[in-house]
């Protein structure tokens, strides 16, 4: 029989996290902070109108686009939170953000074209391009400017065959942010060469020490050339739920929308409703994701200052839910490091070349875990260095 396997298919490398933490499943004790999930529960007003929706039966397709009261509610809050002006029909609810970033490339690329990924950064880019034929081109970012994309190189990177840049900040695994003078910078290289920014925000709600997320779509001559992408899985801790959206230029988006109808249809009814419940009162939605984020930010504080205490130098995040320390200090790559804790001290954390190459030397370390869970797990990577010699004195 032969192989029904596309070869472009074929040829994708398996996810370096599902691959490494496909061992942690096979061993006991662990303590992984490895996975990118809130550890809270979802509010319970939200739970409650997803229950009641079921219990009343609505059960039904909703539009293509989601439900009309949802858009208007993702409508209001955008403009609240973020200062983006959209109207309903430019807004398309998808499964997840990963289903936006999905079918925005659907729609826009055509075989060869290149677009821009900006690493280290989420491991999903770089197949979702491949699966379209496109061609994903990396943008290295460096930790001595604390991971953001900077305009020369971010001009370095582009050709004729140049698309579309995806923008990910607050930025997996990395933590950093890109502020307005940042977003400022790098736009006119955009307009200059005529490229879309599919800008990734699914952490925007996730930011620190007196820093706001801010949308390049706020930018001047950024918002008819930008897609923006969000969701409620981390800053409402919906991850199962699957339910996020992309917001972007009226007729582009009829466009996504059309090709989502296809491969989609609708998301689920019951997440809409829920969803429609997390942003219907301002103040309980700034209650709820405001008290997750006060959470966070504490044990990011504590992380920084464990790993740093310990030599593995780590840059301060102000986004996000991660710290991607450096390993240097053991001269061990980012799996030998990954691979020697898990089995010598029975934590587990991400390599850092999962997020491409330019993550060599480091690791991802998730902080949407207890208090407790990040305590021990710091006391025996503290003894795992101390053992091999590592451990700053």
């Amino acid at each position: 029989m032969r192989d029904f396997t596309a070869k472009h298919v074929a040829v994708l490398p398996p996810s370096g996290i599902r691959k490494f933490f496909d061992i942690v499943a096979t061993m006991d004790n662990v303590i992984s902070l490895g996975v990118g999930e809130p550890d809270f529960k979802t509010p319970e007003r939200v739970r409650k109108a997803a229950m009641d929706s079921l219990a009343e039966g609505k059960t039904r397709y909703s539009s293509n686009w989601g439900m009309p009261k949802l858009r208007e509610e993702i409508a209001h809050y955008l403009k609240r939170r973020f200062d983006l002006d959209y109207d309903t029909d430019q807004i398309l609810c998808t499964i997840g953000a990963s289903e936006a970033i999905d079918v925005t490339l659907r729609t826009i690329l055509e075989p060869g074209d290149e677009v821009l990924v900006v690493e280290p950064s989420y491991v999903a880019y770089k197949p979702a391009i491949q699966l379209q034929h496109g061609v994903p081109v990396v943008v290295t970012t460096k930790a001595e400017n604390d991971f953001k994309l900077m305009p020369e190189e971010l001009e370095a990177a582009i050709t004729p065959k140049t698309k579309a840049l995806i923008l990910p900040y607050p930025n997996n695994p990395t933590g950093a942010i890109m502020e307005r003078e940042d977003l400022e910078r790098i736009a006119p290289v955009c307009i200059k060469h005529d490229l879309l920014v599919i800008s990734d925000e699914i952490y925007a709600e996730l930011t620190y020490g007196g820093k706001n997320h801010v949308s390049i779509a706020s930018v001047e001559g950024m918002k008819e050339r930008t897609v923006v992408l969000n969701g409620f899985a981390k800053s409402f801790s919906m991850t199962g739920w699957r339910l996020g959206y992309a917001a972007g230029p009226k007729e582009l988006m009829k466009v996504i929308n059309k090709v989502h109808a296809y491969i989609i249809m609708c998301t689920p009814t019951m997440s809409q409703h829920g969803a429609i419940e997390a942003l219907r009162d301002d103040d309980l939605c700034d209650s709820d994701v405001g008290a997750m984020r006060e959470a966070y930010d504490e044990r990011r504080q504590y992380l920084v200052k464990a790993l740093n205490d310990m030599g593995l130098t780590c840059f301060e995040p102000r986004g996000a839910f991660y710290v991607f320390p450096s390993i240097a200090v053991t001269g061990l790559t980012s799996q030998e490091f990954c691979e020697r804790l898990l089995h010598e001290a029975s934590v587990a954390v991400v390599p850092g070349d999962a997020f491409g190459e330019s993550g060599e030397g480091h690791v991802r370390i998730s902080y949407a875990y207890s208090m407790e869970q990040l305590q021990t797990a710091m006391e025996k990577i503290r003894e795992f260095l101390q053992k091999n010699g590592w451990l700053k004195a």
